[in-house]
């Protein structure tokens, strides 16, 4: 949840906060783990609100603003099918989600706070990652599949038993031999197991990228089949589209593509989502991000602005994705590149805390990674942790991004979990309350009080709290009171977000962009005064660069990211504390085909 920013307008930061529910996970020899998750997000706007649900919450949430999510507990949809989608069908919101050996029923709704759901069809047949549309002419359709070995597929249903009308048909597969995106691996590069269970999984999964995630969207007379790959734990996760005249096709892949992926910066991954507009009529695509450090399964939820260019190209605004963004309060124009309304403060600052655990030291709260977190010596309320700006900077935001580190190792099973498959997977139904205590100072003495919720009953692992006056400060603190499970405070980022005067960066100087195969390009710059990132944005025109690979500390990037066939334009944009200073882009030399 976010505060105002100035009583009217408010603000969203990736990751979303919301309240992700535990899960609980023994796989037998790869032992068990305790930690949050939440992915696969379906978003819909539904008569005077936006609902969301996403897969192992045991319900929804809803929202009037994109901003403040209400959760919704509820029995009467699964609580432990993955991807469930939610589409309004006939002025009703219709719920479907994964069964792999089941026939997957479905559920219908005028009125899923009030009344809930029923059951309006058993199904027919097992399927995975569902997703329904209903075209202009009432025609209903399913897509669905998530495998490396089988592609996504999609027929036409009978609108009130959504029985199939007529046979399938195969509709996307992998190529890797032509979509670098799709390639698995972190950076799209899978590195040999180092430990057996590793090499467990390895066996388990292959080394073939999943394709999974269908989404439709029609935009005038074209229809969009997006579709995710090349897995939920990697940075490369991402959106892919298809384009089609119809909706069974033919479709074509996209150049442009991934239109959805972020695979730098604080929290990465863009993938398995869905695309909608707001009440404005601006586009926006919701997605899953990874931590996936203590399981592949750990996920959270992002959300980003969304375009269909003149051209019918569909794409996202992910040059500064998890930095606070306004929401708008009107029809707006997505123009890239563009700049935030505040810049981050606390990059690689120093930090101090009253305790840490080993190998866990308060200077991974500013290290701008989620899968890296300092963590408290004790587990008392009171431990804190504080980073120091160096001066007074004019702060705007405070992100306090929390984490759960060696959970299982403190926490029994509990009786009450909603258990699936019999006792190796459950979720933990229990609300479990996030009590922190924010504080600025200018001289680390004398503190003021942000945001106090330890006597409240709110779950914000990610929260934003936005000041309704901006305010000078060096010191940041943050300090726990009672926490999920009684554990230790863990902190992956304590980040601020601000306002420094000076000079923006200089612009990236000596930028080179060189194809070193089909599938991949070596990019490097020269370091830039006052600044300690850089977005390399690229696309297949120098006037339609819609990805971006944002990088810290270094001035090069391996983009490994391409599709065969198509020429690249890059330009590599410089920020630091007091601004951003974009590039020009370059065309990118080299064969962008074997030869």
């Amino acid at each position: 949840m976010t505060e105002p920013m100035d009583g009217t307008r408010r603000v969203v930061c990736n990751p979303v906060d919301l309240p992700y529910r535990y899960q609980d996970v023994s796989y037998g020899q790869m032992g068990r783990t305790l930690y949050r998750e939440g992915a696969d997000p379906s978003v819909v706007w539904y008569r005077d609100r936006y609902y969301m649900f996403v897969s192992m919450s045991q319900g929804f949430f809803h929202s009037t603003d994109l901003a403040r999510w209400t959760y919704q507990q509820t029995d009467s949809i699964p609580a432990l099918d993955y991807a469930p989608d939610a589409r309004v069908v006939d002025d009703a919101i219709i719920v479907c989600a994964s069964k792999a050996d089941e026939n997957c029923p479905f559920y219908r709704s005028v009125d899923p706070i009030g009344a809930g759901f029923e059951e309006v069809s058993p199904g027919t047949f097992p399927f995975w990652d569902p997703n329904l549309f209903q075209d202009d002419d009432g025609s209903v359709y399913l897509y669905w599949g998530c495998s490396n070995t089988t592609p996504i597929v999609g027929v036409q249903v009978d609108p009130a038993t959504f029985a199939p009308r007529g046979e399938s048909v195969d509709l996307i597969a992998a190529d890797i031999t032509t979509h670098g995106w799709e390639r698995p691996g972190e950076n799209h590069h899978l590195e040999e197991p180092k430990t057996e269970l590793e090499r467990r999984v390895r066996e388990h999964i292959g080394t073939d990228p999943y394709v999974e995630g269908a989404w439709m969207t029609r935009h005038g007379d074209r229809y969009h089949l997006q579709y995710s790959a090349p897995g939920t734990e990697y940075n490369t996760y991402a959106d892919g589209i298809y384009v089609g005249a119809g909706p069974l096709g033919p479709f074509e892949y996209s150049p442009h593509n991934p239109f959805s992926c972020k695979p730098g910066g604080f929290i990465t991954g863009a993938g398995h989502g869905s695309t909608f507009q707001d009440t404005h009529g601006n586009w926006w695509h919701v997605a899953t991000m990874r931590v996936s450090v203590s399981h592949a399964f750990e996920r959270r939820v992002g959300l980003f602005p969304a375009e269909i260019d003149d051209d019918g190209v569909l794409h996202c605004d992910q040059s500064f994705a998890d930095y606070p963004q306004p929401l708008p309060d009107r029809r707006r124009a997505l123009r890239l590149p563009t700049a935030p309304p505040w810049m981050l403060l606390s990059y690689e600052k120093p930090a101090s805390a009253s305790s840490s655990a080993p190998d866990h030291g308060p200077e991974l709260v500013a290290d701008e990674d989620a899968r890296t977190w300092w963590v408290a010596g004790g587990r008392q309320p009171g431990e804190w942790v504080s980073v120091d700006l160096g001066e007074d900077r004019v702060i705007h935001a405070i992100q306090v991004n929390l984490a759960d580190d060696s959970l299982a190792n403190l926490v029994e099973p509990a009786r009450d979990y909603v258990y699936v498959g019999g006792v190796d997977r459950a979720i933990d139904p229990a609300h479990r309350p996030t009590g922190l205590l924010i504080e600025i100072s200018s001289d680390g003495e004398s503190w003021d009080v942000i945001r106090d919720t330890r006597q409240e009953s709110a779950d914000t692992p990610h929260l934003l709290v936005t000041l309704a006056r901006s305010r000078p400060g060096r010191f940041v603190r943050v300090t726990a009171g009672r926490l999920p499970y009684d554990a230790p405070f863990t902190v992956s980022g304590l980040r601020v977000f601000g306002t420094h005067a000076g000079v923006a960066p200089d612009r990236a100087s000596s930028v080179m962009a060189e194809r070193i195969d089909p599938l991949s390009a070596n990019v490097t710059w020269e370091a830039s005064p006052r600044a300690h990132g850089y977005n390399v944005r690229y696309g297949v025109a120098p006037d339609k660069l819609y990805h971006c690979w944002q990088v810290n500390g270094r001035t090069s990037l391996h983009l490994s990211a391409l599709n065969a066939g198509s020429e690249y334009w890059v330009a590599v944009d410089a920020f630091g504390e007091t601004g951003v200073t974009f590039g020009e882009p370059v065309r990118v030399i080299g064969e962008s085909v074997s030869s």
